[in-house]
């Protein structure tokens, strides 16, 4: 699909024009002190070509423990801002059944973050990396388990084109929510938390979707709560409380 011969709305196009100008703290680290710049991300109101041509970006490196997920955003039919989520299958050995953003491990060919998390979601939910135009890359995340993990913002112009395909050894749902619920009180519990002498809240928020409810929590809520402030420009209507080490700061 070419982004560019349908109608693009006035609110994504204003909202990919913003984020591209987004530029992630250069406090937080990057392994091996990289410079947290991606070269997928470019100017998708401008040319969105070599964002597709994986053959036209020098590889980095492969970093086994730096993973990658995607953000997709589109609008809804009510004008608000949405994003794919996924529940993992409860065969899995780690994580089971619970909400995620597609995405997954760096491996060999994927050229950096994007190229990661594109992958991961064409793999998991059979989502075509052209129907998606990369805008930034977030903060780094970090896991107790030392994995580093990139949110990887992507505008999705015609949520029509896209025909979810579950990979279902991977995931046993796909579904959508609206972006700015995590900066809301509603359907929203907290639970304090310790961790190396460090107290933190844990969020869970629920969402009911096709008949089934949902909870999004831990480092999932957490992703979608800082991409949320930075999309609407606000904080979250209540205590945040994040755990010190999903943001390692070098100061």
């Amino acid at each position: 699909m070419n982004s560019d011969t349908f109608e693009r709305s006035q609110k994504l196009r204003i909202l990919a024009d913003r984020l591209l100008q987004y530029k992630s703290d250069p406090k937080f680290d990057i392994p091996n002190d990289q410079t947290p710049t991606n070269p997928r991300i470019e100017d998708p109101l401008q040319n969105s070509e070599s964002l597709r041509n994986p053959n036209s970006i020098q590889s980095e490196r492969v970093e086994p423990n730096r993973a990658a997920v995607l953000i997709c955003l589109f609008e809804g039919e009510k004008g608000d801002i949405r994003v794919i989520l996924t529940k993992r299958s409860s065969t899995l050995t780690s994580h089971s059944g619970e909400v995620a953003l597609p995405g997954g491990k760096m491996e060999e060919g994927d050229a950096n973050d994007a190229e990661t998390a594109l992958r991961e979601a064409k793999e998991e939910i059979g989502l075509d990396p052209s129907a998606v135009d990369i805008v930034t890359d977030l903060e780094p995340f970090h896991t107790k388990r030392n994995i580093t993990v990139i949110p990887v913002i992507g505008i999705m112009w015609d949520n029509n084109a896209f025909n979810p395909v579950p990979n279902v050894d991977e995931v046993e749902a796909i579904f959508d929510a609206p972006l700015e619920m995590f900066l809301k009180d509603e359907n929203r519990r907290a639970e304090e938390r310790e961790w190396m002498g460090n107290k933190y809240l844990l969020h869970f928020f629920d969402y009911q979707a096709d008949n089934e409810t949902y909870v999004i929590w831990a480092l999932t809520a957490g992703i979608l709560i800082k991409a949320a402030s930075i999309v609407y420009h606000r904080p979250p209507a209540f205590e945040e409380s994040r755990p010190k080490f999903w943001s390692r700061s070098r100061q």
